[in-house]
């Protein structure tokens, strides 16, 4: 029985599940509802949002918006499906390339603690300096994430792209991924200085994704699960 919003996650539809789609599971006829047979260990998430000065100096352009946005669709659509999905929310910037905002085992319970997130990530990006701790902390969570067992691995970087004054190109993120081949990594880039996130997409096809409009964000998280999903088969 498919379509269900109880039982074992339909893997057809495990990607719906990470933008929004509730009705993601199947039933088995003689199965009870809370049956958990076919995943026994969660996928750990590790999102790594850009928080650099960049975000609110140049935030006319809706960049941190795109960013914020994002990470309330990715709470929202992960609201309930604790059991499967371990997250963690993390910062970078100029002041740092791990600010702790959401931790394994601890995911958001209420509007009131997913809003705090929103405004920890708002508040850091106001105040902290310039600079650039980007690759810094994609490497720290892809040789963290692994620590513990896990279905699947999942790192994923949010960034403004504003990469090429810090000397950042794509084969700084071409060598994070060689770190662990375990751990799926995936770039979204939510703003860009000139074309470089364009290019970055273009020279890391399949990992970069350059997302400037806030309503493809939901059509860009399916693709990097889509991706994933087509690595490990």
């Amino acid at each position: 029985l498919k379509n269900q919003t109880t039982g074992d996650i339909d893997d057809n539809k495990l990607i719906d599940g990470l933008t929004g789609e509730r009705a993601i599971y199947k039933r088995r006829a003689d199965q009870a509802p809370d049956s958990s047979l076919y995943q026994p260990l969660p996928k750990r998430l590790h999102f790594l949002f850009d928080l650099s000065m960049s975000m609110s100096r140049y935030a006319a352009d809706g960049r941190l918006e795109r960013s914020l946005e994002a990470a309330v669709m990715v709470m929202e659509a992960l609201r309930g499906f604790e059991h499967k999905f371990a997250v963690k929310f993390s910062g970078h910037s100029g002041d740092s390339d791990d600010v702790p905002l959401i931790e394994f085992g601890d995911f958001p319970r209420n509007d009131k603690e997913r809003l705090l997130v929103i405004k920890r990530m708002h508040a850091h990006a106001e105040m902290c300096d310039s600079g650039d701790n980007t690759i810094e902390a994609m490497k720290k969570g892809i040789e963290t994430i692994s620590r513990e067992e896990a279905d699947e691995w999942f790192t994923f970087l949010i960034s403004d792209a504003n990469l090429d004054q810090y000397g950042i190109t794509s084969a700084h993120f071409e060598r994070l991924e060689a770190i662990d081949r375990r751990v799926h990594t995936f770039f979204l880039f939510i703003a860009s200085m000139g074309d470089q996130a364009q290019k970055l997409e273009e020279k890391l096809p399949g990992r970069a994704f350059a997302c400037l409009d806030k309503s493809l964000i939901p059509r860009t998280l399916k693709q990097m699960f889509l991706a994933a999903a087509n690595s490990s088969s």
